[in-house]
């Protein structure tokens, strides 16, 4: 894992961010993605300066295409952001999943009674 990886899982793992069970280098089909949580089919993908040179960034954007068309959410970010301001970072991420979680919830009229 690079640094920025480093910093941002100490955050995902042991449940410890929102009660989700995050996975690090987890394989998606021929793909490894940073950080996967099955729960809310979620995917956080840290990209340094590489990222941006033509050949990473199209490898990338087949990878998202990918990783989308299996209903997979993803969410990339910049590994300068979690270094420069990791609290707006995790601010949007815990947006993120929330907004997953609610579109995923089943309604609670469905819901199974005891």
């Amino acid at each position: 894992m690079t640094k920025s990886e480093v910093v941002l899982w100490k955050n995902l793992k042991g449940k410890q961010f929102l009660n989700l069970k995050f996975r690090r280098q987890f394989g998606i089909g021929n793909y490894i993605v940073d950080f996967y949580c099955p729960e809310i089919k979620l995917v956080i993908e840290v990209d340094g300066s590489t990222h941006y040179e033509e050949e990473v960034f199209e490898k990338d954007l087949k990878k998202d295409e990918y990783i989308q068309k299996l209903g997979i959410n993803l969410f990339r970010i910049n590994s300068e952001e979690i270094f420069n301001n990791l609290k707006e970072v995790l601010f949007r991420l815990e947006n993120i999943c929330n907004e997953i979680k609610s579109k995923t919830s089943p309604h609670p009229s469905l819901l199974r009674r005891g």
